[in-house]
């Protein structure tokens, strides 16, 4: 039912498509006018992190047209992993979706909704906060390109528009990312390089993620409010064309309050398994995989059926998989033309003897910065933090700052960055043009950095014990 909505809007796609040929171009064209720079690593605890103070002038390695030509098919190959898990969820969602067990539960919320406008707007942080917690405890972030396929029409069948719908999942995942407490693949990583007990200082950072999902429920309830008031007012009107999801009263018989179960389940096993087992992509496509197969089995829906879903599921989530994969090739570029060091090294120099308040926020900018070439949450913890620790020690800041600070120059700007696979893959399910996107957000990304920016002060300012 809504994979052909998805369809319909995937139509604007080319539009993500030429902006991250652009940035592609641009990057090689870096690789021309930055030096070429390195710094050696080490291994610590099975991963490469940066050694300080060992930055050299490396050979140069300018890319070039034909580069550009290649680098596609290598960002293929770099992103295998999530373009499989995208291809292989959006098979298993369809299966899902094709029972009517996800519809037969929309159909309810839809309808108490519409009994009470007001109240039906409470759905949004509620939502939101349920993906804000997944961002906080297991670092939700790829997997939100799945549940759009349920928020989008959950939030068209109540009158709001896809802006709503990516906020829910979206929104809320990140928002909970960048304030995340028991992030393995950040917060983890970054206190074992930056020698802090693991999650330690969780107290100060459950504040800081309450608060940024707040302010971004409140901003969305905001816009909600107004679609409701008058459809006109969606930033997509005029742009994107309008769809009015139409929810089917389906009865919630015993096979899909069996699948509903199940996927309670799988969600519950999502959390435990990034925290306790070490899970990623692969345990966690294999489990929605599991999870789409049990579900047609329970409801008999047959071999042709199922297959057909399947496939369906699968065609859907394709321009997405492509500009995952294209985003990619922008960062093959710039690790094969050796400027990525040089960038770090250049930033951290910026913030080098200013004082311990100024320099915590440059930090958190250049953080932000140096996500655009490294989107990868771990990936940049391994490559800043042991740069960073030491010079937020001569600096006077503590450690904790530090790692405050590359979590929300990481987290927030996740958001925005045309580089990051996730985030150009879901405006592209979507229908949304970066562009709108950008247009929407930029006021809420404010107010998000100016929040940031008051909680890396306070712990300096010796307001707060950040321990």
């Amino acid at each position: 039912m809504y994979f052909g909505h998805m369809k319909n809007q995937t139509r604007k796609s080319p539009d993500a498509l030429i902006i991250v040929a652009v940035i592609l171009l641009l990057t090689i064209v870096l690789t021309w006018l930055v030096p070429a720079g390195a710094y050696d690593r080490t291994e610590v605890n099975g991963r490469s992190v940066v050694v300080g103070g060992t930055y050299h002038k490396a050979e140069a390695s300018p890319q070039n047209l034909w580069d550009a030509f290649m680098a596609p098919l290598r960002g293929f190959e770099s992103a295998a992993d999530i373009v499989g898990f995208v291809l292989l969820v959006g098979g298993a969602f369809a299966l899902l979706m094709k029972t009517g067990a996800i519809n037969a539960l929309l159909f309810r919320v839809v309808r108490w909704s519409e009994r009470n406008k007001t109240v039906g707007v409470l759905t949004i942080p509620f939502v939101m906060s349920f993906f804000a917690f997944g961002g906080y405890t297991f670092g939700m972030s790829e997997e939100t390109l799945v549940f759009i396929l349920i928020t989008i029409p959950l939030a068209r069948s109540m009158g709001y528009d896809a802006i709503v719908g990516v906020s829910l999942a979206f929104l809320g995942a990140g928002v909970g990312f960048a304030g995340a407490a028991f992030n393995p693949f950040t917060v983890g990583v970054a206190h074992g390089i930056a020698e802090i007990p693991t999650f330690s200082g969780w107290g100060y950072r459950t504040v800081v993620c309450v608060v940024f999902t707040l302010a971004a429920s409140l901003y969305v309830m905001n816009y909600a409010r107004k679609i409701l008031k008058d459809p006109s007012k969606s930033i997509l009107h005029g742009k994107v064309k309008p769809i009015k999801e139409t929810v089917e009263d389906i009865p919630l018989t015993t096979s899909r309050i069996i699948v509903l179960l199940m996927f309670m389940v799988s969600l519950g096993l999502v959390m435990i398994g990034a925290l306790q087992w070490d899970w990623y992509i692969m345990e966690i496509s294999a489990l929605f995989l599991a999870l789409g197969i049990s579900s047609a089995l329970v409801n008999r829906l047959g071999l042709s059926a199922s297959m057909k879903a399947f496939y369906s599921g699968v065609k859907e989530m394709l321009p997405a998989a492509l500009i995952i994969a294209l985003s990619k090739s922008i960062l093959v570029v710039a690790e094969d033309g050796h400027i990525i060091d040089t960038i770090l090294f250049a930033m951290a120099s910026m913030v080098d003897g200013l004082p311990r308040v100024v320099a915590v926020e440059l930090m958190f900018l250049v953080q932000g910065v140096i996500n655009f070439f490294i989107p990868s949450g771990s990936g940049q913890a391994a490559i800043t933090m042991p740069v960073m620790t030491p010079l937020a020690d001569i600096l006077g800041i503590s450690r904790q700052n530090a790692v405050l600070a590359y979590q929300f120059g990481d987290g927030l700007f996740n958001l925005i960055i045309p580089t990051s696979g996730v985030t150009m893959g879901v405006l592209s399910i979507a229908g949304i043009p970066y562009q709108i996107w950008m247009k929407w957000i930029w006021k809420l990304m404010v107010i998000l950095v100016l929040l940031a920016m008051v909680f890396l002060a306070l712990p300096e300012l010796g307001v707060v014990d950040f321990v």
